[in-house]
């Protein structure tokens, strides 16, 4: 999803699978999110979790990576200018499995600066048994083909 002109309201995508190991949710959480129960089994035993749970930063993060090795880096992307909604639906557990949905909800070129754009794309990421685990809708701006400056 590159080009502001390759996109249109209501295309899909999938992206995926990653999968979800234990020892990666270990790292994660002892670099970015030290809490218990993404660190302990006794302390995630202990809360609504049941057993050890992946950070949803975490799961973000797989989000990002399933999308950067799903599409094409050919230019088009200028980067990410928010995130509008980010939701935690489900826990994931190392084990899991992830996919990834990306629609796009709008398209928008910019009025002020005709090379270029923005989208709002909802992203959604589901575990192996076709659960949603989280979504969100990123705000992405892209370069558009062609000369538009004439």
């Amino acid at each position: 999803m590159a080009w502001l002109d390759d996109l249109t309201v209501g295309d899909t995508r999938r992206y995926g699978p990653r999968a979800v190991t234990r020892e990666a949710v270990l790292d994660f959480a002892r670099t970015y999110d030290p809490q218990p129960f993404h660190l302990d089994d006794e302390a995630a035993a202990k809360t609504h979790f049941g057993r050890l749970a992946a950070s949803g930063f975490q799961t973000a993060s797989l989000m990002m990576a399933m999308f950067v090795e799903g599409e094409p880096q050919d230019g088009g992307t200028m980067g990410g200018i928010g995130i509008d909604e980010l939701r935690w639906l489900a826990p994931v557990y190392p084990g899991d499995t992830l996919t990834m949905e990306g629609e796009v909800l709008a398209v928008t070129p910019s009025r002020s600066k005709p090379d270029r754009g923005s989208s709002r794309v909802r992203w959604t990421a589901f575990n192996q048994d076709s659960k949603p685990v989280l979504s969100l809708i990123a705000i992405g701006l892209h370069r558009r083909r062609g000369d538009r400056t004439s």
